[in-house]
C-alpha cells in the first residue's frame, strides 16, 4: 500500500484512537508505558495555550498513513528558542549566529517541559518497521531549517537513529529502581549505615511538621488540591525559570482529563496544603514532575519528592521512579545515575562535523561521570565473604 505522510498544526486534526493506537497501544489493557505522549495529554497542552502560539512551541505532529490508516505518529514541534527542552543546544545556537547563521526556528520532536524518556517513533504493534519512515518524514518537514532534534527517546531509537545518520548525544538523569526492596526498610537496608541514618533523620524532621502528609490520585483529588499545585507550580517555575510553562488552564484540564494519570504527594496542616509533589503513573515507573510549598519545612522536598514517591512505588509494585532532571542531591537518596539519549541532524555539513565533535567528547565525560556518581553512592559495598 501506498504510504503518506502528513503535518498537522493541532493533534486534534488526529483522531484519539488512531493516535494512541500508535503511541499508547498498551492502554487497551490498562496504563500506557508513560502517559506523555498520550493524545489527552498533549491535547491538555495545546487547549491551555502551554503551546501554540506565542509560546515558541507550534505543534506540527506528523502522521503516517497506509491505505488511509494512520500507522505511526510523532509529536513535533517547530520552536523559535530552547526553552523548556532540557537537552540544551545553546551554545549550537550561539555558534550559528556568529556565524552569520539563523539557528530558529528548528524542529523538536519532544513531549514539552517533560524530560522524561519515552518513545518517540510511535508506531501501531507490528508497523515497527515503519519508524526509520516517520525519522525520513521528520527531516523532511524540517526541511530549510538548521535542525531536527529528538529529545529524551529510548535507546533502541536512538540506536535507530545513528545508524540513519543523526548524532546521538548522551545525557543523563537520576532514578531509583528497585531491586527487589518489598518495603522501604527493605531500601534502606541496601544503603550504608550512616546514609540510613542520615534519610531517618530527615523523614522524621519532615513528617514532624505538625500535620499530615497524604498520597492521592484520581476523584481525591479536590478544587483546593489543584488550587494548590498552582500556587507550588507557579512559585517554584518563577524561581528556576523566570517564567512557568504551563497556565492556569492547564491545570484545570489536568483535573478534568487526567486526574486519573495523576499522583500528588501533599502537607497539609489544619486543612490547607503547604506543600506538594504531582507525579504521573505509568504501567511500571512513576515520574516526578512538580513540586512547590509556600512555607520551608526543612527536609520536605526530600520527603514528598523521593521517600514518598519510593515509597509509593515500592507499595504499588512499580520498578521506578524517575524525579525528574538534573540534581547531583539525589545520588545520596538513592537515585542512580542512568544515561538519557536524544538525536540530532544538523543541516550544515560543516556545523554538524563540529556538533559530532563536541557530543564524542561529551559522551565521553557523561560516561566517565555515570561512572564516578556510581561509586560514590550511598549503597552498601558487599564484602568479598557476602559474594561467596
Amino acid at each position: 500500500m501506498t504510504l503518506t505522510a502528513t503535518v498537522h498544526g493541532a493533534i486534534g486534526e488526529i483522531a484519539p484512537e488512531e493516535w494512541d493506537a500508535c503511541a499508547a497501544p498498551e492502554a487497551a489493557e490498562g496504563r500506557p508505558l508513560d502517559p506523555f505522549t498520550t493524545h489527552r495529554f498533549l491535547l491538555a497542552l495545546e487547549d491551555s495555550r502551554s503551546v501554540g502560539p506565542g509560546t515558541g512551541w507550534t505543534p506540527r505532529h506528523l502522521a503516517l498513513r497506509e491505505g488511509g490508516d494512520v500507522v505511526a505518529v510523532m509529536p513535533l514541534y517547530l520552536k523559535s528558542h530552547s526553552q523548556g527542552e532540557y537537552i540544551f543546544d545553546w551554545g549550537w545556537a550561539e555558534a550559528w549566529a556568529r556565524a552569520g547563521g539563523r539557528y530558529y526556528p528548528k524542529a523538536q520532536c519532544a513531549v514539552p517541559f517533560t524530560p522524561v524518556t519515552g518513545r518517540r517513533l510511535l508506531a501501531r504493534p507490528g508497523a515497527e518497521a515503519l519508524r526509520p519512515a516517520l525519522l525520513d518524514a521528520a527531516l523532511q518537514a524540517s526541511d530549510g531549517l538548521s535542525s531536527l532534534h529528538v529529545t529524551f527517546c529510548t535507546e533502541e531509537e536512538a540506536e535507530l537513529g545513528a545508524s540513519l545518520g543523526l548524532l546521538r548525544r548522551l545525557s543523563q538523569q537520576y532514578h531509583w529502581e528497585d531491586a527487589g526492596y518489598g518495603t522501604f526498610d527493605g531500601f534502606l537496608a541496601a544503603l550504608s549505615s550512616r546514609k540510613r541514618k542520615a534519610i531517618r533523620h530527615e523523614r522524621a524532621a519532615a513528617q514532624g511538621f505538625g500535620g499530615t502528609i497524604e498520597a492521592l490520585t484520581g476523584e481525591a483529588l479536590k478544587p483546593i488540591h489543584w488550587a494548590a499545585l498552582w500556587r507550588f507550580y507557579q512559585d517554584t517555575g518563577s524561581r528556576k525559570w523566570g517564567q512557568p510553562y504551563l497556565t492556569r488552564l492547564f491545570f484545570d484540564l489536568a483535573a478534568q482529563r487526567l486526574a486519573g494519570d495523576c499522583l500528588l504527594f501533599v502537607a497539609c496542616r489544619d486543612g490547607r496544603p503547604v506543600a506538594g509533589a504531582l507525579n504521573l503513573v505509568g504501567r511500571t515507573t512513576l515520574y516526578g514532575r512538580y513540586w512547590g510549598a509556600t512555607e520551608h519545612v526543612p527536609f520536605m522536598h526530600f520527603e514528598l519528592c523521593y521517600y514518598q514517591a519510593i515509597e509509593w512505588a515500592l507499595g504499588h509494585g512499580l520498578a521506578r521512579v524517575e524525579a525528574g532532571a538534573q540534581g547531583e542531591h539525589k545520588v545520596a537518596r538513592g537515585y542512580r545515575p542512568v544515561a538519557t539519549h536524544s538525536l540530532h541532524h544538523v543541516a550544515d555539513p560543516r556545523f554538524r562535523a563540529a556538533v559530532a565533535d563536541f557530543l564524542s567528547r561529551e559522551a565521553e565525560a557523561v560516561e566517565e561521570e555515570i561512572e564516578v556518581l556510581t561509586e560514590m553512592g550511598p549503597f552498601r559495598k558487599v564484602a568479598v565473604d557476602e559474594v561467596e
